[in-house]
């Protein structure tokens, strides 16, 4: 700018000004720069308070690792928005206890307000009805969450450990009925929901670590069978994401297809950690408490992908599951056509054998389970 003003000589400054907006200042500061050869650092950029984010760049990853393990997804489906019983001033204590957030040399941590608005960027939002009230609370409850809570610590900070969470949703009818959803195309459902042409049931595996979605729909029952065909099926691709896999840690809600009492899926999985050589734990999510299981994050955002489609046939349904993203994850869907028979039990004999090869946690005998491959039971003996 000073260059310019001094091609155009007497009334350079002048005429920049009315002409091209510069400032005086700013020309004499270069006129200053020019007469002795050294540029004037420019302290533009340190003016003003800096974004909470530059002062702490993890901070909203800091703030979801502290909320997911009490988060809840929306149990009737009809938003993709996380909740969470925390408080914002709960939220910031535990903040400053994490290393990086409370020093001499750090900056001052942001207040309560400032961590509200980092939430709602985060995607974690206040609930207009606060459906957090369970229908029962057993005594066990608050043990049973402190258990869950450091097993999927431990199981996400070791390499050899793999966690998956598991679990199915309610049968969605195959017909053109309304979904409740809305669309800019011009659509017409029937005035009735009986007679659907079929019923597609959903299971899904979700890794929460990568989150990756693995979706089997079926048109009979989701039984234990069922559910262990399906680990089995995605076995190979659990391996590529933890080659030195020990330990299998499986969150799920104790159903009545995948409690810890049930002996078909008991049985299925001891079965399942002998052949594969690999240890079993069964961590379930408390009575009541299902929508804490990571999975159903999932149903949440698939109900809303195609909430405003007509589900009218079983190929479009799929393919809308396919096209369905979770936190930029596309699903893999697959159509099992094989039909499972429920009932399926055994006897107490058999049962006490299973039994011997099951390790319970004493006092939450229900929903903590260890299975481990005879090999490795010899080996800890």
């Amino acid at each position: 700018m000073a260059r310019v003003v001094r091609v155009l000589g007497w009334g350079g400054q002048r005429f920049v000004e009315t002409h091209l907006g510069w400032n005086r200042g700013t020309i004499r500061q270069g006129e200053r720069e020019l007469q002795s050869g050294v540029d004037k650092p420019d302290q533009f950029h340190d003016r003003g308070r800096r974004h909470t984010t530059v002062l702490f760049p993890t901070i909203l990853e800091d703030l979801k690792d502290i909320v997911r393990p009490q988060s809840q997804t929306d149990p009737s489906f009809k938003s993709t928005r996380i909740y969470t019983p925390l408080t914002a001033g709960e939220i910031r204590r535990r903040l400053w206890k994490r290393p990086g957030y409370n020093g001499p040399d750090l900056p001052e941590l942001p207040c309560e307000r400032t961590i509200r608005t980092l939430l709602v960027q985060a995607g974690i939002h206040l609930k207009r009805v606060a459906k957090t009230k369970p229908l029962k609370k057993i005594p066990e409850t608050d043990a049973i969450f402190r258990e869950v809570h450091r097993v999927n610590a431990e199981a996400d900070a070791d390499p050899e450990q793999l966690r998956l969470s598991l679990d199915c949703k309610t049968g969605v009818k195959i017909g053109a009925f309304s979904r409740g959803g809305r669309s800019r195309q011009e659509r017409s459902a029937w005035d009735h929901d009986f007679k659907p042409e079929a019923k597609l049931v959903p299971f899904g595996i979700f890794l929460p670590e990568t989150n990756e979605n693995f979706f089997y729909f079926t048109k009979g029952k989701v039984t234990a069978d069922f559910m262990v065909d399906c680990l089995e099926k995605l076995w190979a691709r659990l391996l590529m994401r933890c080659p030195n896999m020990k330990t299998l840690v499986i969150n799920a809600d104790n159903g009545p297809e995948s409690s810890g009492r049930r002996r078909q899926w008991l049985k299925r999985l001891v079965a399942f950690a002998e052949d594969k050589g690999v240890i079993v734990e069964l961590a379930y999510y408390p009575p009541y408490h299902s929508k804490y299981n990571p999975v159903e994050r999932c149903w949440g955002v698939l109900e809303n992908h195609w909430r405003g489609e007509l589900l009218d046939s079983v190929q479009k349904t799929l393919g809308l599951a396919r096209s369905m993203t979770y936190n930029g994850v596309c699903p893999v869907v697959e159509l099992i056509r094989k039909m499972y028979r429920s009932g399926v039990t055994l006897s107490k004999e058999a049962m006490c054998k299973v039994e011997a090869r099951l390790v319970r946690k004493p006092g939450l005998e229900k929903w903590f389970i260890t299975i481990a491959p005879q090999r490795i039971e010899r080996d800890l003996g």
